[in-house]
């Protein structure tokens, strides 16, 4: 996020007589796991009064290791945090945990209570319906802890470094050979790249690496993803499953260069 940009429009806003009244900063951005300024966001958040919200719902894991712990700065000046421990705190989709400072903020936003679902136990355990929209509500909590209760905490590390070691491997891989090109920095564990096709036009490239990506995924060996950066087409690899390890990884690579080599061809 642009911080001038965001100041901008928080006073242009103003000026056509609209009340902004919260931001979202993002850790983790789903296409290249980039991270906003969240420090200086807050800082605009705090002098222009309102609800900063941090999106950390994948970067936030990497916050976990102490040598990552910076891409959580300022997010302890947030007023609501979402977490998503099912991208890759190795539980089944779906699984979001929110956090916020301001409970009672959210509760008179959201809470509306008629007789039958009052309780006498009202007044000491939170309820989770008063804090969102949905009223019902799995027992999402206890796949989080029987991960927690196997691992601990240092546990849960060496498996959150694992994908880090993982995808910095693939990304040597990928700047050592001509044919492909890295297209952002890799922070966590997605990589974003794409492959080269000499004398091809933008476009014909673009439809090129859809197509290799399509063409990986229907091996059934290793899957990937696509996104836009800069309006070209990017490919992307994703490593958080527990049990990836350095030969899946190797073979996701021998098939891109066998299948990307045949295109070019």
């Amino acid at each position: 996020m642009d911080v001038a940009a965001l100041e901008r429009a928080i006073a242009e806003d103003r000026a056509a007589g609209f009340t902004p009244f919260a931001v979202t900063a993002t850790v983790g951005t789903t296409s290249t796991t980039s991270v906003d300024p969240v420090p200086a966001i807050a800082d605009v958040c705090a002098r222009e009064r309102l609800w900063l919200h941090v999106d950390a719902a994948y970067g936030s894991m990497a916050g976990a290791l102490p040598e990552h712990r910076h891409v959580l700065d300022g997010c302890e000046r947030a007023d609501s945090i979402v977490v998503n421990p099912h991208k890759w705190l190795f539980v089944p989709i779906d699984f979001s945990a929110l956090y916020t400072r301001r409970p009672e903020v959210m509760r008179a936003a959201f809470s509306l209570v008629p007789d039958y679902l009052r309780t006498p136990e009202d007044d000491v355990a939170p309820n989770l319906m008063d804090y969102g929209v949905s009223l019902g509500r799995r027992f999402r909590a206890l796949k989080l802890w029987m991960v927690m209760r196997a691992f601990g905490v240092e546990g849960i590390r060496d498996r959150l470094r694992e994908p880090l070691r993982l995808a910095q491997l693939f990304r040597s891989w990928v700047e050592k050979d001509d044919r492909f090109e890295l297209v952002a920095p890799t922070p966590m564990a997605v990589v974003c790249f794409r492959a080269r096709f000499p004398g091809r036009s933008d476009d014909e490239a673009d439809r090129l690496n859809n197509e290799l990506a399509e063409a990986v995924n229907a091996t059934g060996e290793a899957f990937l993803s696509t996104t836009r950066l800069r309006g070209r087409s990017v490919l992307r690899l994703a490593i958080g499953n527990i049990r990836t390890s350095d030969r899946h990884v190797a073979r996701a690579w021998q098939l891109l260069q066998e299948i990307a080599a045949s295109f070019a061809r």
